[in-house]
């Protein structure tokens, strides 16, 4: 069974969750900021609702990508330096966010953003957790990606592009960030052959749920993003 939370409840332990459904771990709660962001504290992450009740998840094993690990190979590289696209932070998440859950995927039928997930997390951006990396194309938006930060890691959410590799610009921009902020790891959840040709792979639950518990009590609880990608 899985079980189903009132407002009230604690989240049952991550040992718990259903390997055989994802990784889904309990029914029910709040997409309040304080228990999403509880959640996320303790390696466990919202992915959808059942008529208005958030599911939660927490898969083992976990896809991360540790900064210094990203994989900018040449091709992207170069197309970073060209400076095709504008890239910004914080410039409008809400629209991101849009675009995300707008954005068909392979293999899914429809999306988990639904309304109140799209409500909670631009919440939490007016309340400095969530953040967007935005890229332009003039002044058109093309692509992007969003997740929240919690001391010195990063989850990321969700990302689209309507051009070719803006979503990849985005995320370099992202690690270079990171990077000079002193961010330990990246949240990626789930496996993706994408998020694996970045250089993402797959660590067993504990050892996340041991290094996540380190970077979150490290460095400020919200992180202050700059508007210029490559950090203070």
């Amino acid at each position: 069974m899985i079980p189903f939370l009132s407002p009230f409840d604690t989240f049952p332990p991550v040992e718990s969750a259903r390997q055989d459904m994802d990784g889904l771990l309990a029914i029910g709660g709040s997409l309040a900021p304080e228990w999403i962001l509880g959640a996320y504290r303790h390696g466990i992450f919202p992915w959808g609702t059942v008529e208005g009740h958030p599911l939660w998840y927490s898969p083992d094993p976990r896809m991360v990508l540790f900064p210094a690990e990203f994989r900018l190979t040449r091709s992207l590289d170069k197309l970073v330096r060209r400076q095709r696209f504008t890239v910004r932070f914080d410039s409008n998440f809400r629209a991101v966010i849009a675009h995300c859950a707008q954005t068909p995927r392979p293999g899914q039928n429809g999306t988990w953003i639904n309304d109140e997930i799209f409500a909670a997390y631009c919440r939490l951006h007016e309340l400095g957790w969530a953040h967007s990396v935005e890229t332009y194309e003039g002044d058109t938006l093309v692509g992007g990606l969003y997740g929240l930060a919690i001391g010195r890691m990063f989850y990321g959410e969700s990302m689209f592009s309507h051009r070719t590799d803006a979503s990849k610009v985005a995320f370099a921009h992202l690690v270079r960030y990171l990077v000079a902020n002193q961010f330990g790891m990246i949240d990626c959840q789930m496996y993706t052959d994408h998020l694996a040709s970045l250089g993402g792979r797959e660590i067993p639950r504990q050892d996340f749920v041991d290094k996540l518990s380190v970077l979150i009590a490290t460095g400020n609880p919200r992180s202050v993003w700059a508007t210029e990608p490559s950090g203070q």
